[in-house]
């Protein structure tokens, strides 16, 4: 439906930037219900909850550390979770065009496609590198089992007793010694671990530097060239072809962690790894860093603030009951991220007992785990390369369904935004989703460079960092409960699923998710410090001055566009803020609103009519 908002003759006029059609009747829809929630557990589940949590649960006081986590679970992560997924299902529209609800923030919809589009872009590196590895994992013994090969040095050792390794989320730099100094390990500083070579030396390539970029990677640009084009097969049909994959990306990954669980527990020193996971240490409670943690986890975890979440219920049945959908959703992330902690330190645990060393010595996170800490643990046991291949391609699809469902949210937030009448709305669906593809391929380039591994860590570090998603949770609760009104909103929810809410909800939107944000966005900011790579090479001014600009491009789009759209609306500012914050309404919304409100509905234009406009917000 073309609608706009406007004032009467005598307040001035506000005509809306965009008349936009709602409420498609074409607009497609999951195949079954099904669909969606394999869809959400794909994008919301995803390498974060294998490697990253389970590492977090031992530093912050093992079993201890669940109870900061649940907590946030119900006061950040399901409320926000159902109030994305709520309001897509409402408003039929994914990204920018969301926010009709509230015209006057369409920047919420703008930040979220930024965020989702960084995140697309970098995120694919772990599946190009994991694809490397998958490959790698064919031959007997594995390659970074053993030394002897072009990559490595003459400091290369395979008796990994001898090397107490103890890495940070990412890999050393070649001329920096990748061991610890403690005192158990400082006779043998001059060793390196075959498995550090072959990622540093023969993956990475890395440079000194995020100014010495090197040459390009073939191996790694055909890496990535193969990923891409798994995504564009995977969604370039719509939600119909998407739906259907999910199936196998979703449910395979459990499979491949169930007979991994299953593998690790059976190991020698497994137990040991398990007690480590979940040995409580009550005093942590008291410490601040372990509830933003929690926090800080669950806003990652639950994949809020990307507009993915509301792109998928766009594709909902008006009346699927997306509250009941949101616990089940939050059920199986956080499990999936508790039952992960097992795999991992039952691996953990074999390894430590292997190297005769502690687990803390071995235990990591993030790509350390990934690719240095879980590949020398393979290549510990027997029917290694079997080992390695479920574990890389488990990886592999893990990360493939949250990045092909992330680029969906993408495209859909796009689509949506395009005038019918346009170009680009004119071209099939098929060409658009190749263009994003291209384009986020061409920036990926950067990445396989020798110097890749820095500007992964720029993208990673700032542009969906906790405090952009933090940033955009803040406002979305902010908007909805208090600009358009969370008694408002709940009405709208019992209209599609038949009941309203528990009013837990409506005080979650309106008092505690906002303060929970403020208070760990605050606590980031002002506990900010420069980004260092491994603590050892700091990055220089200006490539700081590239992340920020990574992060402010997402967080400036909602001052920005509020401001833009109050200085070009006409009327006092009482009149412009009334207007700009009159919902705009689709067809789908006519059976149950008041009939005064019809009146904000115009009759669909005659096709030689050329009323519509782009949306310029910036």
């Amino acid at each position: 439906s073309r609608v706009r908002l406007s004032l009467s003759d005598d307040g001035g006029t506000c005509e809306d930037e965009s008349q936009e059609e709602l409420g498609h009747s074409e607009r497609q829809t999951w195949s079954r219900q099904m669909d969606f929630i394999m869809s959400c557990v794909g994008f919301a589940v995803g390498l974060g909850n294998v490697w990253r949590f389970p590492y977090l649960c031992y530093k912050n006081g093992g079993g201890v550390f669940l109870i900061p986590y649940v907590l946030m679970v119900f006061v950040g992560g399901v409320p926000v979770f159902f109030l994305e997924i709520a309001l897509g299902q409402f408003m039929k529209q994914g990204g920018v065009a969301t926010w009709n609800i509230a015209p006057l923030f369409k920047g919420l919809g703008l930040a979220s496609m930024v965020i989702v589009f960084f995140c697309n872009t970098y995120y694919i590196m772990v599946l190009a590198w994991a694809l490397y590895f998958l490959a790698h994992s064919f031959t007997s013994p594995l390659p970074w089992a053993t030394c002897g090969h072009e990559w490595n040095t003459v400091n290369c050792t395979t008796n990994f007793s001898r090397v107490c390794l103890n890495q940070s989320l990412s890999p050393s730099p070649p001329n920096v010694s990748s061991l610890n100094t403690s005192a158990s390990c400082l006779e043998h500083t001059g060793l390196r671990s075959s498995v550090m070579e072959f990622w540093e030396r023969k993956v990475l390539r890395l440079s000194g530097g995020l100014d010495e970029v090197g040459d390009i990677s073939g191996y790694m640009v055909l890496c990535l060239l193969a990923t891409w084009v798994i995504v564009y097969f995977c969604i370039w049909k719509g939600v119909k072809s998407a739906g259907k994959v999910v199936y196998f990306t979703a449910v395979f990954p459990y499979l491949v962690l169930v007979v991994l669980f299953v593998h690790g527990v059976s190991l020698p020193g497994a137990l040991n790894g398990i007690t480590y996971y979940l040995k409580p240490n009550w005093s942590k409670l008291s410490e601040a860093q372990v509830w933003i943690d929690a926090a800080t986890q669950i806003f990652f975890s639950y994949a809020i603030g990307l507009g993915a979440l509301t792109a998928l219920g766009s594709y909902n049945r008006f009346n699927n009951n997306c509250y009941q959908d949101a616990f089940i959703l939050a059920l199986i992330n956080s499990g999936t991220s508790f039952f992960a902690g097992f795999v991992v330190f039952s691996v953990l645990g074999f390894m430590a007992a292997e190297q005769g060393v502690d687990i803390s010595n071995v235990a990591e996170s993030g790509p350390g785990l990934a690719f240095i800490a879980y590949p020398k643990a393979v290549s510990l046991m027997p029917l290694a390369p079997l080992w390695a291949v479920l574990f890389f391609l488990m990886l592999l699809v893990l990360g493939l369904d949250s990045q092909f469902v992330g680029v969906e949210g993408f495209i859909t937030g796009i689509m949506d935004m395009l005038p019918p009448k346009s170009f680009l709305c004119s071209l099939r669906r098929e060409v658009v989703v190749a263009i994003c593809c291209f384009t986020c391929f061409t920036i990926d380039l950067s990445m396989v460079t020798q110097g890749g591994m820095y500007v992964f860590q720029l993208f990673d570090y700032y542009s969906a960092s906790g405090i952009t998603l933090l940033w955009q949770a803040f406002w979305e609760c902010v908007v909805v409960a208090w600009v358009y009104g969370a008694d408002r909103f709940m009405d709208n929810v019992a209209c599609m699923i038949g009941y309203r809410p528990l009013p837990y909800m409506k005080w979650c939107w309106s008092y505690v998710t906002p303060v929970v944000c403020m208070g760990v966005f605050f606590f980031h900011v002002v506990n900010y410090k420069r980004l260092v790579y491994n603590a050892v090479y700091v990055y220089p001014w200006w490539g700081e001055v590239l992340g920020w600009f990574l992060a402010l491009s997402s967080m400036l789009c909602i001052p920005l566009t509020v401001l833009y759209k109050l200085l070009h609306c006409k009327g006092s500012l009482m009149e412009r803020w009334q207007h700009l914050t009159t919902p705009i309404w689709g067809r789908h919304h006519l059976e149950f609103l008041p009939p005064e409100n019809e009146a904000r509905l115009l009759p669909k234009a005659e096709d030689n009519k050329n009323t519509l406009l782009y949306e310029s917000v910036i």
